[in-house]
């Protein structure tokens, strides 16, 4: 599994194991068999085989997938199913979900990271403070990115004292923003295509 950012001992986290996880994606055909390129999303590339059945988003459709062989950006597979390549470029740009429950069971206060995208912010109150669009690291901790109600995006030190709750179930976040706080500038934040940004599957604790 991806590496956990660490962070502080912050207050409760409720998680729902009903989710789903990218773990992957199909990059296009590879040759005229019908085989594909596969990007895996997970620390280790090889374990996304071990996840399967992989689904689309919405769980409709499922992906047994074999991998055949590997590159450095990806691997060559197999999927059943799936016979010459106008096949397999039909599947350019799928995106591969794993059941959350799949995944190794998380310790204490740890979540992935695509457990925190998409919640709702909210202040102590219960008043709307926008949403968490992305999570951040860069070797001090981590941020979360939240997207305002109004205005530009800003970042926020994942700690119990900036984010006091997070509670998967209800799909909310509680944020307290510290006085006077200015978020760090967009200069300093990596590329949306690096992998420290992009990867769904990443394990954190706070």
């Amino acid at each position: 599994m991806d590496p956990r950012l660490r962070g502080d001992d912050a207050g409760q986290v409720r998680m729902n194991s009903d989710r789903k996880i990218l773990v992957g994606m199909i990059a296009g055909a590879h040759g005229v068999k019908g085989d594909v390129r596969l990007k895996s999303f997970t620390e280790e590339p090889a374990d996304i085989a071990k996840y399967q059945p992989l689904t689309d988003q919405s769980g409709g459709r499922e992906f047994a997938v074999k991998l055949k062989a590997a590159t450095n950006n990806y691997f060559i597979a197999s999927v059943a199913g799936v016979k010459g390549r106008d096949e397999a470029e039909a599947l350019r740009g799928t995106r591969l979900y794993a059941a959350r429950a799949a995944l190794p069971k998380l310790r204490k206060r740890e979540y992935y990271e695509a457990d925190l995208i998409g919640l709702a912010a909210v202040d102590a109150q219960g008043r709307d403070a926008g949403k968490v669009v992305t999570v951040h690291n860069y070797g001090g901790g981590p941020f979360l990115e939240i997207a305002p109600p109004q205005g530009k995006t800003y970042m926020l030190p994942f700690t119990k004292e900036c984010v006091p709750e997070v509670d998967i179930e209800d799909n909310r976040a509680v944020i307290a923003l510290p006085e006077g706080w200015i978020s760090p500038p967009a200069s300093s934040r990596r590329k949306p295509g690096s992998r420290l940004t992009t990867n769904k599957e990443r394990k954190n604790d706070w």
